[in-house]
């Protein structure tokens, strides 16, 4: 747990300057940023802004997929976590529900909650690794929610900066 918060921390503190470096690599460049960005535990990083910029320089569907590979990764610090047993937030009310969630249907609940932006994936990925969801399976279901969130963040950055 103490290293998992040990990258929130870094990834949180990682200066602007660094992060637009990454740019210069490219689509593993995106990737690796996006490990990185979804690596923080509760902690913002400002992956969704990246990659809309991004957007608008690569083509929009490659960014999605480096980005949403890059995420599902990122998203195993939370898993881990839960998995070691040492979730943060497991007397919290909305990881009870959380929890509920993924007992009835955890791949839907972690898809869901991968596509929509919110600050609560991190517990759902505790959720997830306490309940022993099968980490393939985790992977997976994370992958195709934030594929569909990068997809619409990038292309939205690539038209935005196609208007004249």
């Amino acid at each position: 747990m103490v290293f998992v918060i040990a990258i929130s921390v870094a990834v949180f503190l990682l200066p602007e300057s660094e992060a637009e470096r990454l740019r210069n690599y490219g689509y593993p460049g995106i990737f690796l940023f996006s490990i990185l960005a979804n690596a923080t535990v509760i902690l913002p990083a400002p992956g969704l802004l990246l990659v809309f910029s991004f957007g608008a320089r690569f083509h929009p569907l490659g960014v999605a997929l480096a980005a949403a590979a890059g995420a599902a990764i990122g998203e195993l610090s939370g898993y881990l976590a839960g998995f070691g047993g040492q979730a943060v937030f497991e007397r919290a009310d909305v990881y009870a529900r959380l929890e509920g969630w993924m007992r009835k249907n955890g791949p839907l609940t972690v898809m869901a909650l991968a596509f929509v932006p919110n600050p609560f994936f991190d517990l759902a990925g505790m959720a997830a690794g306490a309940l022993r969801m099968p980490v393939r399976s985790f992977l997976f279901w994370v992958f195709w929610g934030k594929l569909l969130k990068m997809i619409l963040v990038a292309y939205a950055g690539a038209e935005l900066a196609a208007l004249p």
